[in-house]
């Protein structure tokens, strides 16, 4: 039986007057039904648009999937016609924007965008469609749900639309919930709903999970398997607890080390990442991260490092060998964000 999502070789570039942006330069991996998996890396890593990609959502012409294969339970998303791909997301598919406020349209009342899809996907009449919309906000959390559902989006909070969102997402019971930064915007407080609240979803629905993010600490308690993302390629795969407790990728060790520590009496500045991340144009030679790496020497520069298995199922793209990162990696980098 084949996994509920497999995204093979996939790569997006973006045509520019500078030149080619390799957005997504070969991405890799597998999602099980209800799982949840976290991208995480640094803006511009390629996360977003490893999302788009697999919606069929890169504008074109200047973004085009220029290779590998989409497969949703067997099927290839990349080969569907238009009319199949409409029929494919928001309903099979979903996916939570990075930003409600410019999502949802303020022209139209919420409850009737959360309908949509209901009238489209299921059949539902306009009236039953509402209801139900208002059934889903009560669901997310949001009180007098049928008053709220009148309303437009500007007049409800950040957490609010937030919430909105993941109830149009939820219309449909979708296989696959994609979540682009869903609290970016948002204040601590609001975060810390927003994600118990896709967990709780999650519980009940069965749905499957990819939650994209540039904190490591976000989804330190609710992914099941993390793929970190540099320069448009995957540096590192393997599930939380050997993502979180046996990091091996230098860039990894940046992104762990940068989080702020609660179970260590230690003071002191957080340690930043040196630098700024490559422009997807003009991408460093050899591992792209060689230019930031400490811990870089002369083959890192010259040789691109292949993405390999270290440990039942743990893989990372890095030349530093086995016994090495046992003496260069930061000690229990994960128990600060647990």
């Amino acid at each position: 039986m084949p996994a509920l999502l497999e995204v093979k070789n996939l790569a997006t570039h973006f045509t520019t007057r500078d030149g080619i942006v390799k957005a997504v330069d070969g991405v890799s991996f597998t999602l099980e039904q209800g799982k949840i998996l976290a991208v995480v890396g640094e803006s511009g890593s390629g996360k977003s648009v490893t999302a788009l990609s697999i919606m069929r959502l890169v504008a074109e012409p200047q973004g085009r999937i220029v290779s590998g294969e989409v497969l949703f339970k067997g099927d290839d998303v990349l080969k569907m016609n238009d009319s199949q791909v409409r029929e494919l997301r928001g309903d099979r598919i979903a996916m939570i924007f990075q930003d409600p406020m410019t999502s949802l349209n303020p022209v139209f009342r919420v409850g009737r965008q959360i309908g949509e899809s209901l009238v489209l996907h299921k059949g539902m009449s306009r009236k039953e469609a509402f209801e139900r919309a208002a059934e889903l906000l009560d669901m997310v959390g949001i009180p007098h749900p049928r008053e709220r559902a009148r309303d437009y989006p500007h007049q409800f909070s950040g957490g609010m639309r937030q919430r909105a969102m993941i109830a149009m997402a939820l219309a449909c019971d979708p296989d696959i919930l994609i979540a682009d930064e869903p609290t970016t915007a948002l204040d601590v407080t609001i975060q810390a709903q927003i994600l118990e609240l896709m967990m709780e979803m999650q519980e009940r629905t069965g749905a499957a999970i990819i939650i994209i993010t540039h904190d490591l600490g976000v989804v330190a308690d609710m992914a099941d398997d993390v793929m970190v993302m540099y320069a448009g390629k995957q540096v590192e795969y393997g599930t939380s607890d050997q993502v979180f407790y046996r990091p091996l990728h230098p860039y990894t060790w940046g992104l762990l080390a940068s989080l702020p520590r609660h179970d260590v009496d230690e003071k002191g500045a957080l340690r930043p990442i040196a630098g700024q991340p490559p422009s997807l144009i003009n991408v460093p030679s050899g591992c792209a991260f060689h230019p930031r790496c400490p811990h870089a020497r002369g083959l890192c520069s010259a040789d691109a490092p292949e993405l390999i298995d270290a440990n039942s199922g743990h893989l990372a793209a890095c030349h530093i060998s086995p016994d090495e990162r046992l003496l260069l990696q930061p000690p229990g980098r994960g128990g600060g964000v647990r």
